[in-house]
């Protein structure tokens, strides 16, 4: 994380050092504005289509994983076209591409893996069973012998 924070900064520079000695100060900071407003717009129009998804998904009774992971990437897609800079407009971008965000989704979903529990009571209080038969307690449901 640390490194992305040093990193990101400094390729940022380097793209607006570049980028101003090819067109010229004006054109380039005409041109974060222009990623920004554009990203905005690419992102209000498509984070309306994930809600409708997530909606008709809700509906049929499934659960909405592949819709909830669009709106994360497109929520941050979002925040990196909104930070001035060409590089973070460049993968905010990427991020707006449904191909793209297919290839990060299927990247994530092989390295998470997603264990189902449920609860002993109807209002989620008690022990909560894994699948594989072990008892989850809290902190406050339990002592040392």
């Amino acid at each position: 994380m640390f490194l992305a924070f040093l990193l990101v900064p400094l390729i940022e520079i380097a793209c607006f050092i570049l980028i101003g000695n090819a067109i010229g100060l004006w054109p380039t900071l005409l041109g974060v504005l222009v990623t920004a407003v554009a990203g905005s717009l690419l992102l209000r129009f498509q984070g309306i289509s994930i809600i409708n998804d997530i909606r008709a998904t809700m509906g049929r009774g499934e659960l909405p994983a592949r819709s909830l992971a669009d709106a994360m990437m497109i929520g941050l897609a979002g925040i990196l076209l909104v930070t001035p800079g060409y590089f973070t407009d460049l993968l905010g971008l990427l991020l707006l591409i449904p191909p793209v965000r297919t290839a990060l989704y299927a990247w994530l979903r092989s390295r998470v893996r997603v264990v189902a529990t449920t609860t002993s009571s109807a209002y989620g209080f008690g022990p909560r069973r894994v699948e594989d038969d072990t008892i989850e307690l809290d902190s406050d449901e339990w002592r040392p012998r």
